[in-house]
């Protein structure tokens, strides 16, 4: 990145900062505050004021990781949309394991609240809430669609004790915490392998939301970005490049399987049709059957 700044600093930077520099150097409170908190001073003076970007290359680095992390969070707000609007549809749970959201929802619990106690950056994190949130939705809603409804209200019911218990310190210790979040590691990673065994038992996605999968898979790979960027911390990151890993073996079975269930494609069950030459069947032996 240094040398690619670097090139760029004589035939573009250069040439547009008088144009630029006048603008940014005098910008009001209600936008320069924010960028502040968002950039650090250091790196607001380098990229903004001063617009000079190729004498500090690692603000670059931040500021890209920042603005990939705030897409990452404002995406996730409409993520798993789709799927929720694909299960009310249908009114059918098909393709769908209620087991991987359970575990990928407690991993996430863990997760947000090791995140939100440690003071990192809410950027780095923040679609955890955003997708737990619509996981509970899509979960609920799977034990509706499979005849378990009357579990839905206790699923939500020990989550928000869970949750309670993991954001206070006086319950859940520092060091516990860090416990919780290393085996949230294994715990996010094994969330994926129902969902995966389920596709392909059925070999079909049924109800499986491809804006989803493929968005999980960009947003994890982003993830592993932002996280070396931003926050230093090994059990975050390793958890990100799992959990990448497993998201791109589900992208890959959403292509796969993507016209088992349209018209025209053959369902687990279809019975097979034989061709002959000619395009007709051979008539029975002992020819056609006389009227009585």
């Amino acid at each position: 990145m240094d040398s690619i700044l670097q090139s760029l600093e004589g035939p573009v930077f250069s040439a547009i900062r008088p144009y630029i520099t006048p603008y940014t150097s005098v910008l009001p409170p209600s936008v320069q505050e924010p960028l502040l908190n968002l950039l650090t001073p250091i790196c607001y003076n380098n990229l903004i004021r001063d617009f000079d970007p190729a004498s500090n290359p690692q603000c670059v680095q931040y500021a890209v990781s920042k603005a990939i992390g705030l897409g990452i969070v404002t995406l996730s707000t409409i993520v798993k949309v789709p799927q929720l609007i694909k299960l009310l549809s249908s009114q059918s749970s098909k393709g769908l394991s209620f087991l991987s959201y359970l575990l990928e929802t407690t991993a996430f619990l863990c997760t947000l609240a090791y995140n939100f106690r440690s003071g990192n950056p809410f950027s780095t994190y923040g679609e955890i809430a955003m997708i737990a949130v619509q996981n509970v939705l899509i979960s609920t809603l799977i034990l509706q669609f499979s005849g378990r409804g009357g579990w839905g209200a206790v699923w939500v019911a020990v989550l928000a004790a869970a949750g309670y218990a993991l954001f206070n310190e006086g319950i859940v210790s520092p060091d516990i915490m860090v416990y919780l979040q290393a085996v949230t590691i294994p715990l996010g990673l094994a969330s994926k392998v129902p969902q995966i065994v389920e596709v392909a038992r059925q070999k079909s996605t049924g109800q499986l939301s491809a804006f989803a999968v493929f968005n999980y898979l960009f947003g994890s790979l982003a993830r592993v970005f932002t996280t070396l960027s931003e926050v230093n911390d090994p059990l975050i990151l390793w958890g990100f490049v799992g959990g990448a890993a497993l998201n791109a073996v589900l992208a890959a079975q959403m292509m796969y399987y993507w016209n088992s269930g349209k018209k025209g494609g053959k369902g687990p069950n279809t019975p097979s049709k034989k061709f002959y030459a000619g395009g007709k069947s051979p008539r029975p032996k002992g020819g056609p059957k006389k009227r009585s």
